[in-house]
C-alpha cells in the first residue's frame, strides 16, 4: 500500500499487508475500500492489552472473505500486532480494516494487487453496570441482499443514511427494519427482546450485521436451558415485548428506555443469561 503520511510504518516483523495509522489518519483515495467500500472491517474492544471476543472477531472477518472472495488474513500477524498496540493499556479500541488493495480504475480486481490490512487503535474505556438507552425507529429501510448479510463490510451507506434522520442528542440510537417492515437491528448494534423469560433476536438471513456480542450470546443460549431463538420480528413483537436490549461490541448489552413514545420497565432485572453475556464481552480473550 502507497502510504500516506499519516500511516505509520509497519510494526516490526509483521508481514508488509499490515499497517498502523494513527485515529484520525484517512486512507488513500486509490484503495478499492474507498472507491467500492470493497473490504471489510471489525471494531474490538481491547481489555489489559488482549481483544474481547477475539474468536468470535476472527470468525465473522473470515465468513466475510468468503464471501467476498478475498484471501484470509494472517490472525497470528494480526494478533502480534494488537499485542504490541495495546499491551500499555488497560482498555483500548482498535479498528481492522482488511480491504482489496489498490486499483486505479473500474470495478473488476487486480489480480496481481494483494489485499491491504490497516489497525487503528482510538481511545476506549467501557462503561460502569447497564446503560439504558433512548430509541428512535428510522424511516430508512435495509438494503437486502443475502450474500452480504451478517458481514461487516465497509459500504454502510444504509447506516450513514439512517443516522442522518435525527439530531437530538438525547436519541442514543436508531431502529432499522428491513424492505418488508420487519425489526432487523440498529444502526450500529443488534437488537434482542425479552418476553415471558425467553429471548429472542431478529433473524439476519438477508439484512444486518450479525454481531460478535448477539453471536456470543446464541452461543451461550444454546449451552444453557434457554436457548435464544432466531426468528422474524414484527414491530409489534418488539413494541410489547418485557423487555429490549441492544448489544454492540463496545458496550456489551444496554437495555433500552423507549423507543419513540413507548415505555420500557427498566427496574426490572436483566435476564440472567444477557447478565452473563454482558460480563464476557467486555472481559478480555485469554492468550
Amino acid at each position: 500500500m502507497a502510504s500516506s503520511p499519516a500511516v505509520h510504518e509497519q510494526v516490526s516483523g509483521s508481514p508488509p499487508h499490515w499497517q498502523v495509522m494513527d485515529h484520525g489518519s484517512d486512507l488513500w483515495v486509490g484503495e478499492r475500500a474507498c472507491q467500492y467500500g470493497d473490504g471489510l472491517f471489525e471494531t474490538v474492544a481491547t481489555v489489559n492489552g488482549r481483544p474481547c471476543l477475539w474468536r468470535q472477531h476472527v470468525d465473522r472477518l473470515e465468513m466475510g472473505c468468503r464471501r467476498l472472495s478475498l484471501p484470509r488474513p494472517d490472525v497470528a500477524a494480526l494478533e502480534a500486532i494488537l499485542d504490541s498496540l495495546c499491551r500499555q493499556h488497560a482498555s483500548r479500541g482498535v479498528r481492522v480494516f482488511w480491504t482489496a488493495g489498490r486499483s486505479e480504475r473500474g470495478y473488476r480486481r487486480s489480480p496481481k494487487a494483494p489485499p491491504t490490512g490497516v489497525v487503528q487503535p482510538f481511545p476506549w474505556a467501557p462503561g460502569h453496570g447497564l446503560a439504558t438507552l433512548r430509541l428512535t425507529r428510522c424511516s430508512h429501510r435495509l438494503s437486502e441482499n443475502p450474500r452480504l448479510a451478517g458481514i461487516k463490510h465497509l459500504n454502510r451507506l444504509d447506516q450513514v443514511l439512517a443516522r442522518a434522520e435525527w439530531d437530538d442528542p438525547s436519541i442514543d440510537e436508531g431502529l432499522m427494519l428491513g424492505q418488508d417492515g420487519r425489526i432487523v437491528c440498529g444502526t450500529r448494534s443488534n437488537i434482542v427482546l425479552e418476553k415471558n423469560g425467553r429471548l429472542t433476536t431478529p433473524d439476519l438471513g438477508s439484512a444486518g450485521v450479525a454481531g460478535v456480542v448477539r453471536q456470543c450470546l446464541i452461543e451461550e443460549g444454546r449451552r444453557s436451558a434457554n436457548p435464544v431463538l432466531v426468528s422474524r420480528v414484527t414491530p409489534e413483537q418488539l413494541l410489547t415485548a418485557d423487555a429490549v436490549y441492544l448489544t454492540n461490541a463496545l458496550t456489551g448489552v444496554a437495555r433500552v428506555g423507549c423507543i419513540d413514545d413507548v415505555q420500557f420497565d427498566t427496574g426490572r432485572a436483566i435476564h440472567p443469561l444477557l447478565a452473563s453475556v454482558h460480563e464476557l464481552a467486555l472481559r478480555a480473550t485469554a492468550g
